[in-house]
């Protein structure tokens, strides 16, 4: 049992509250292995799991598994590969916090610690909020880019149907996956490396943006770098991912649902585009969404540290 000290610990330092569990090494490798663990790893675990599926039901594997594999024309049995990695993410930095740093994966969810679905929920409401003041303003822009969407609606097919369920199901998991590992684990990595909250959220927020690809337009990096900026802000100032998750699945049901219904899931999944006119709509949901979020937090009244005396480490136990 450590002492957080006086007034607690704030999300960004939980890891220095563990005694014994120091040293600078610590988040280094667990950096490393968090990303070896989803690029290298899962991928493995999961087109293995589905080449069972695909010998049990007698389909051609090697065909199977290059579609299942392929992003640039993406099935509905690949996206749900590519969520399936990225929420492999969660178990991954668990696993990181407890065995490098003597944490119980509990931590990484919150200062409480535990996932406040309450505010979970609360949450999800401000997020549409923020959604309804974007569109506003991005009514009375110029055309955005990205994503290629047509003015009509797509036939409803059974493989619409598949994307749809693959969409509404493992979103929340690919969401949360992708904001354990940047606001999460690596918030705690780099706050514990420097206790700065300005390193701990613009590294991992420049680290997220980078993750979805090289190849991508100035201003949908941007747009990735500004959205890891708020999320991680919000990991700072409400004491836990809740907030960033909420924000992230609403905006991934909403691109994948419009993908579903007027364009198509290659062009989501890998937007080229973009132009220098969606930044002002980014910068309305995320300014909106982030003054929102904070007012209500303080308005319920929510822990933004660690209750001083109740940091505990793990070493030896589940």
């Amino acid at each position: 049992m450590s002492e957080p000290g006086p007034g607690g610990l704030p999300y960004h330092r939980i890891q220095q509250g563990v005694a014994g569990a120091g040293g600078w090494w610590r988040p280094v490798v667990g950096v490393v292995v968090l990303a070896i663990g989803v690029v290298v790893l899962a991928p493995v675990v999961v087109v293995t799991a589905f080449s069972v599926g695909y010998v049990v039901t007698g389909a051609d594997v090697q065909d199977s598994v290059e579609r299942l594999v392929d992003t640039d024309d993406v099935t509905p049995a690949g996206l749900a590969y590519v969520f399936l990695v990225l929420a492999s993410a969660i178990p991954l930095s668990w696993a990181a916090s407890r065995w490098l740093h003597g944490l119980r994966p509990r931590w990484l969810s919150s200062v409480a610690p535990r996932i406040r679905w309450k505010w979970f929920a609360a949450c999800l409401g401000l997020a549409v909020l923020a959604l309804l003041a974007t569109l506003v303003v991005a009514g009375l822009l110029p055309d955005q880019g990205g994503a290629e969407v047509s003015g009509e609606l797509n036939d409803f097919t059974d493989t619409s149907r598949d994307f749809l369920l693959i969409v509404l199901l493992l979103t929340p998991l690919q969401a949360a996956g992708e904001e354990y590992a940047f606001r999460g684990y690596l918030t705690q990595a780099f706050g514990g490396l420097t206790r700065s909250p300005w390193v701990a959220v613009v590294v991992p927020s420049i680290l997220f943006a980078l993750a979805h690809g090289l190849g991508q337009s100035w201003p949908i990096f941007f747009d990735r770098f500004a959205f890891g900026l708020v999320a991680g802000t919000l990991v700072i100032l409400t004491g836990g991912l809740e907030a960033g998750i909420a924000m992230h699945v609403l905006n991934n049901w909403l691109a994948f649902g419009l993908a579903i219904a007027y364009g198509d899931m290659d062009s989501a999944l890998n937007p080229t585009g973009g132009t220098w006119w969606s930044i002002p709509v980014t910068l309305t949901q995320s300014l909106v969404y982030l003054a929102l979020a904070v007012l209500l937090c303080r308005r319920m009244g929510l822990r933004t540290t660690t209750q001083p005396g109740v940091l505990e480490a793990s070493r030896g136990r589940v």
